[in-house]
């Protein structure tokens, strides 16, 4: 008899603790903005551009989370001199943040705050993402959104982060650029909760 009620205990216990935690997957789109872009000599200035996120959320507290993500920035490399001009250049990152929101879970309306950590794989103007010449930086993110639930399964959100990288040396030069790359993102899109 005790073990039926121990067992009954550890069941109840677990099943309590895995209702906390609810799953949100998202897409969004949006711009991604670059400041202290001048990142190589000759003279390549990264531009603005558009961007695809998906993340995936786990709300595993009342008032915390964390988040993994895929982005796909479409950017331009601006290119200085007589035979400079604009080329199309893509950035991927692999995201993780933390989040902390000002209302329980369970709420329809959520902003919060985010931090974390990433990697941004750039590759140089006019490659290809097959051949493998990308150059891939780490950095940290910050930022915040709001989250709001529009049925029990459907939401929207907007996200407003920064992403701070190092510069990427995309043409292999002999003095590597220096400084800190900062990236804006301003993001819309629509979440599925599970």
């Amino acid at each position: 008899m005790m073990r039926k009620l121990l067992l009954a205990a550890i069941f109840l216990t677990c099943t309590t603790a895995a209702t906390a935690q609810v799953a949100e997957f998202s897409v969004s789109g949006g711009v991604s903005s670059f400041s202290g872009a001048l990142i190589n000599n000759p003279e390549v200035t990264l531009g603005d551009g558009f961007r695809l996120n998906l993340r995936f959320t786990l709300n595993t507290y009342r008032f915390f989370g964390h988040e993994i993500g895929y982005a796909y920035n479409r950017s331009k490399a601006e290119i200085a001199g007589p035979e400079g001009g604009e080329i199309g250049m893509p950035v991927h990152q692999g995201t993780y943040a933390f989040l902390a929101y000002a209302t329980p879970e369970g709420s329809r309306i959520r902003p919060f705050a985010a931090g974390g950590i990433h990697f941004s794989s750039f590759f140089p103007p006019g490659s290809s993402a097959y051949y493998g010449n990308q150059v891939t930086k780490f950095g940290f993110n910050y930022g915040g959104g709001i989250k709001a639930r529009l049925t029990d399964v459907w939401g929207v959100r907007f996200d407003i982060r920064q992403y701070n990288t190092g510069k990427p040396d995309l043409f292999q030069t002999t003095e590597a650029p220096s400084g800190r790359l900062r990236q804006t993102e301003v993001s819309a899109g629509i979440s599925f909760n599970l």
